[in-house]
């Protein structure tokens, strides 16, 4: 083997061997959020009435589509 290829290969081997390491998080900084179960969602799972409010805000999202393609539809069409 060349001298210069087995540097490289030498060289190689050492640079995937760094060790990174993390430091505390900064709880002052703007762009730091809060960690932890349910911190994530931009709701409250745990509000009263949750449920009946995700299932018909759902519910609506699902059907407005459908909604709109059968009125567009049914509507007398302009060039008629």
């Amino acid at each position: 083997m060349r001298p210069h290829v087995a540097q490289k290969l030498v060289g190689l081997g050492t640079v995937t061997r760094h060790n990174f390491s993390t430091s505390a998080p900064r709880m002052s900084s703007p762009y730091h959020y809060p960690t932890g179960p349910r911190s994530n969602l931009p709701f409250n799972p745990l509000s009263r009435f949750f449920y009946v409010r995700y299932v018909a805000y759902c519910a609506v999202g699902f059907s407005l589509p459908f909604g709109i393609a059968v009125w567009q539809t049914k509507k007398k069409s302009f060039l008629h």
